[in-house]
């Protein structure tokens, strides 16, 4: 386990596929194939209260991506999306103010 936020590798993506996933045991969750440059990861995130999936594609958004990938209902999750909670507890988004290069690391 990390130590700090900063242990991890956390990189500005933009999606550009999302899905409903309802195949998980949790609600609202989401499929997401994210860009980071040169490579692409899925990642699933519980996004479902917050944000509806036709209107992700385009987005940027902040990821953990070294800390390999789990199966999640047989999607493979190869980054973790980075959200805050809102006032019920639910999943919101992190993401740049502003456009930025795909792939810049959060320093």
């Amino acid at each position: 386990m990390p130590q700090s936020p900063f242990d991890v590798t956390i990189q500005v993506g933009e999606i550009q596929r999302a899905e409903p996933f309802p195949e998980t045991d949790k609600p609202q969750m989401v499929k997401l194939w994210i860009a980071f440059g040169d490579q692409q990861r899925q990642s699933c995130a519980q996004l479902g209260y917050n944000h509806d999936s036709a209107d992700l594609p385009g987005q940027q958004v902040l990821c953990v991506t070294d800390l390999g990938s789990i199966q999640v209902a047989g999607f493979e999750s190869e980054a973790l999306t980075v959200g805050v909670p809102d006032a019920e507890g639910n999943p919101v988004l992190v993401a740049p103010t502003d456009r930025v290069p795909l792939g810049g690391k959060l320093y």
